[in-house]
């Protein structure tokens, strides 16, 4: 899983990297489909319950699960990337947002704090510790700023499949749900909206955007339970996140 945690992150960076004005979707998804096969991985994504695309990008007030077009990114833009890879049978997964040309304050705060938010629901995943407590941190975080939980979608385990038990909803009561065991595998995504917490699913049967369209942020690592501190699954070459 470490290996598989390596190429996601190093998809995600390199994506990152092209997330530049004029870009298309569709010429991001094909790069990320070249970089994974080249590592002797798949793009786990593809082909997932019919799913078209080797990752998922999702513009400005699409939540998760946008598919790939030759929609062309814009300076303003926020692009959620989602990237999954399997190698030799087991699973990583990992997300971040990208900020195109000129964001504004508003939504530049929303994703900067989105991501506080994934540190902050990663340092509660300790041994003895209950699900619900990941859930409790991520919403202690978000709460002050009044942006909208997305409730309809969540973590979850991550493994020998891309989606494993248990669930891990990123909002929660401390010490409730499933305690966390040495070894066990989470993928932590808050997806934090700048308005309402409602969700509405397209007409594609995939894209899940804001319902008062205004945008949202996604930010996903896959990390490890041990007996000391959390392990971050998904770095880089440089043991860094993507």
């Amino acid at each position: 899983m470490r290996i598989a945690g390596r190429i996601v992150a190093e998809t995600l960076r390199l994506l990152k990297r092209k997330c530049d004005i004029g870009v298309t979707l569709a010429e991001l998804d094909q790069a990320a489909e070249r970089y994974i096969r080249s590592k002797g991985a798949f793009p786990t994504f593809k082909g997932y319950h019919g799913y078209p695309a080797s990752v998922c990008l999702s513009v400005n007030e699409q939540v998760v699960h946008g598919i790939p077009s030759r929609r062309k990114l814009k300076s303003g833009d926020i692009l959620g990337i989602d990237c999954g890879a399997t190698f030799q049978g087991w699973v990583a997964d990992a997300a971040l947002t990208v900020m195109v040309g000129d964001v504004g304050e508003p939504v530049q705060r929303l994703v900067e704090r989105t991501r506080g938010s994934l540190i902050e629901g990663i340092e509660a995943v300790r041994v003895g510790m209950r699900v619900g407590d990941i859930g409790f941190a991520i919403e202690s975080f978000v709460k002050p700023h009044h942006y909208g939980i997305v409730r309809e979608y969540c973590g979850h385990g991550v493994g020998q499949k891309l989606h494993e038990d248990p669930q891990v909803p990123n909002f929660g009561e401390p010490g409730k749900g499933p305690r966390l065991q040495p070894g066990m595998c989470l993928a932590i995504e808050p997806m934090i909206n700048l308005g309402t917490d409602e969700v509405e699913l397209l007409d594609d049967g995939w894209t899940v955007v804001t319902r008062d369209r205004r945008p949202s942020a996604h930010f996903e690592l896959s990390v490890v339970c041990t007996e000391g501190d959390p392990e971050v699954l998904t770095l880089c070459e440089d043991g860094t996140p993507p």
